[in-house]
């Protein structure tokens, strides 16, 4: 079973889903890909999972580093459950490329070399928006480039992480 709820950003509205072992998708309305994989009846509501992603996004966009990471149950293929894992490696504030997380990818599997593009179209594909940050992947020149949720969302979710502090009162 899912559940469903709608979270109020800063940047726009927002849905959550997750199910018994962990948040599946974290959306900006009308983003691409809004939506892909919930499971058609999803229960509206409560859930310890939704409010605990409710009170990491709450953290974040009020200009402060979360410290804890909600569960997260993923369903993709297992490539593009290497990226959105690499993407999670990602610090705070910081950007890398498309090359440089191909050539991290491709040493993860175990592969003499992998496309940009590939990477691409796993990082796009990334369910779980703002938590898993697919916003902090540029082009090669360091462009602002390719973001699900529109360019500007990126663009302010980058500059609000290059102002954040420590969430104050975390708990685990």
């Amino acid at each position: 079973m899912q559940y469903q709820k709608e979270y109020h950003s800063p940047l726009g509205e927002m849905l959550l889903a997750a199910d018994d072992e962990g948040l599946v998708g974290i959306w900006f309305q009308g983003a691409v890909h809004f939506g892909r994989g919930l499971e058609p009846g999803g229960r509206e509501g409560e859930h310890p999972f939704l409010s605990e992603a409710e009170r990491w996004l709450d953290c974040y966009f009020s200009g402060h580093e979360p410290e804890f990471q909600p569960p997260i149950h993923w369903s993709g293929t297992p490539f593009q459950q290497t990226v959105w894992g690499l993407l999670r490696q990602i610090p705070y504030g910081a950007t890398i490329t498309y090359g440089e997380l191909a050539v991290r990818a491709a040493e993860q599997l175990g592969r003499p070399g992998m496309s940009a593009q590939a990477v691409g179209g796993a990082v796009a594909r990334n369910p779980i928006s703002v938590l898993v940050p697919c916003h902090r992947v540029v082009g090669a020149d360091g462009s602002l480039t390719g973001y699900a949720g529109g360019l500007e969302r990126k663009r302010r979710l980058l500059d609000l992480e290059a102002a954040a502090r420590t969430c104050p009162d975390q708990a685990d």
